[in-house]
């Protein structure tokens, strides 16, 4: 019965591996949002007038962006935390002989639960970074062909 509980186990190990891969890449999306955003504080004392709204406008943004990855990220992890409940339910329900599958289906769900509240949250944060690296019109020149 060890041997099916492990089988058992093993869907909710590979949802840790892709929860990994996505802590991953928001923690290298967070890490390129903290030094643009190190980079605009510098030069934000250095600014007056349009620049210095300009600056300040995307400071806001990446505020807004840090905050949305650092959400995800929790999720993340607490979801992580609530695979390993599921696994650790799911042996203990083994080695004590009784009926947990309750406690592991609802550790299961909320898991992802978490994982696509994530999700939400890196589609939020790639929205708002696409909206913020927008070119301005003025550049396309679209009033004329090319």
């Amino acid at each position: 019965m060890i041997a099916q509980t492990i089988q058992l186990a093993l869907a909710p190990v590979f949802m840790l591996v892709a929860i990994g891969n996505i802590m991953n890449l928001l923690s290298a999306r967070l890490g390129r949002v903290v030094d643009r955003s190190r980079e605009l504080q510098t030069m934000h004392g250095e600014t007056d007038g349009i620049a210095h709204d300009i600056i300040v406008r995307q400071i806001r943004v990446l505020d807004r962006r840090i905050h949305l990855i650092g959400l995800a990220i929790l999720s993340l992890v607490l979801s992580g935390l609530s695979i390993g409940t599921t696994v650790a339910i799911l042996f203990i329900e083994e080695l004590l002989a009784s009926d947990l599958q309750r406690f592991a289906a609802a550790a299961f769900l909320l898991a992802v639960a978490l994982l696509m509240y994530a999700l939400w949250l890196f589609l939020k944060e790639t929205r708002a970074a696409s909206a913020a690296l927008r070119i301005p019109a003025d550049y396309l020149e679209l009033d004329r062909t090319i």
